[in-house]
């Protein structure tokens, strides 16, 4: 199998970014078509394999910036990593009255900061629910 999978890798190539093959294909990786018009796409397993990996990254980041992450409660450490996970932590950085308030755990001002930013009026629901995550300390309704 390994000789096959470097053989694969030499004949293909090996792509960490989407890009248009030879015959107009979108592709990633070696040789995956996953483009719109007949391509294989994602698996299910696969997708969640690579948000696993995603939200373990989201989270390492979140530990290595904010002492106070550790600290938190289940949803109010979800509610986080979901907010660096939609802005990314340069942008999430950016938002100092909140997690300065979340430093000093007052989620009550943080809820309220989230929820006065341009983020929240592009994602709507979205920041409404992760506010209150914040502000109540325990999951919404919504959440399976």
């Amino acid at each position: 199998m390994k000789r096959l999978i470097n053989m694969l890798k030499r004949h293909e190539g090996v792509e960490t970014h989407a890009y248009v093959d030879t015959v107009g294909k979108v592709t990633i990786g070696v040789g995956r078509n996953v483009d719109s018009e007949g391509g294989l796409g994602l698996s299910e397993e696969e997708i969640n394999f690579m948000l696993s990996n995603d939200i373990a990254r989201v989270e390492d980041e979140l530990h290595g910036s904010f002492d106070w992450f550790i600290g938190l409660n289940g949803p109010r450490s979800d509610a986080m990593i979901n907010i660096c996970f939609n802005l990314g932590m340069p942008r999430l950085k950016k938002f100092k009255k909140a997690l300065a308030a979340m430093e000093s755990k007052d989620y009550t001002l943080a809820s309220i900061e989230f929820l006065d930013s341009r983020w929240a009026d592009q994602v709507g629901q979205r920041a409404i629910e992760l506010s209150i995550m914040i502000l109540e300390g325990k999951y919404s309704n919504v959440n399976n």
